[in-house]
């Protein structure tokens, strides 16, 4: 794993993300309310959630992604600087990355294009070694180097979910935001896909894992939240989440009460 340690260098008690009392409405719908998060580099944090509690609000709010009759409010710093009036180009350009539910992919293009196109706005910027990434990269997901020349669409589920995350990586984004990865994944593929979120620690950066299988994002994370109805109703380390009998009850597949997908 040492070809990826210079995907970002920045210390691991500095503070990546941090957000204050962010809300977020549709029209007269409120979808969050309040929440507060912080997230320093290294550090996998996970947030889980019944659907509808308002995760992938929660994402896209922050990547200023809300639909058109989306409105957000709250405090959101990025390294320090504020970004919650920033589009979602600037926020790429200053290292925030999404990589989306459906994946995005362009599905009649080479694996390796694929890759580059996520080194565009570096490329953009000026950037001599904007492709810097690319062997890094390989070098967490060797079966994206195996199938460079391959065409995006004829990849497995599980292959694509890597090109997305691969891809996002080449733009060099200090935090990661992954919704949904293990998304129609089967449960050996989705142990390895995470397997490969975990070593993103060696790399510095900051990732926020939005994940519906919350026995998995637990067990990856360092630190959890648990959203429902727009509100977070606990959080703490991993770990003790994991071990929570309402989490379990919940969540984690033991009791009446259990979600289907957890």
């Amino acid at each position: 794993m040492s070809e990826t340690h210079d995907m970002r260098g920045i210390h691991a008690t500095r503070d990546v993300l941090e957000v204050r009392g962010l809300s977020a409405r549709y029209g007269k719908v409120e979808a969050l309310s309040g929440i507060d998060l912080n997230l320093k580099a290294g550090q996998i944090v996970t947030v889980i959630g019944p659907n509808g509690a308002g995760k992938s609000t929660l994402l896209n709010a922050l990547m200023g992604a809300l639909p058109a009759q989306g409105q957000a409010t709250g405090e959101i710093r990025h390294l320090g600087e504020r970004v919650e009036t920033l589009s979602i180009e600037q926020r790429v350009a200053r290292g925030i990355c999404l990589v989306p539910e459906s994946r995005a992919l362009f599905s009649t293009m080479s694996v390796e294009d694929n890759l580059r196109l996520g080194a565009w706005r570096r490329s953009k910027a000026g950037e001599r070694r904007y492709l810097d990434q690319l062997e890094p990269v390989y070098a967490l997901f060797p079966r994206l180097r195996e199938r460079r020349r391959q065409q995006a669409g004829t990849l497995s589920g599980g292959e694509r979910q890597m090109l997305a995350i691969g891809r996002a990586l080449m733009g060099k984004p200090d935090l990661l935001m992954l919704d949904e990865p293990s998304l129609g994944l089967a449960p050996l593929i989705t142990r390895d896909i995470l397997r490969i979120v975990s070593q993103l620690r060696e790399t510095g950066v900051a990732t926020l894992l939005v994940e519906q299988n919350a026995r998995a994002a637990l067990q990856v994370a360092d630190y959890g939240y648990v959203l429902e109805t727009g509100g977070v109703v606990l959080e703490g380390p991993a770990s003790e989440l994991a071990a929570n009998p309402r989490v379990i009850e919940t969540y984690l597949g033991f009791g009446r009460g259990a979600q289907s997908r957890a």
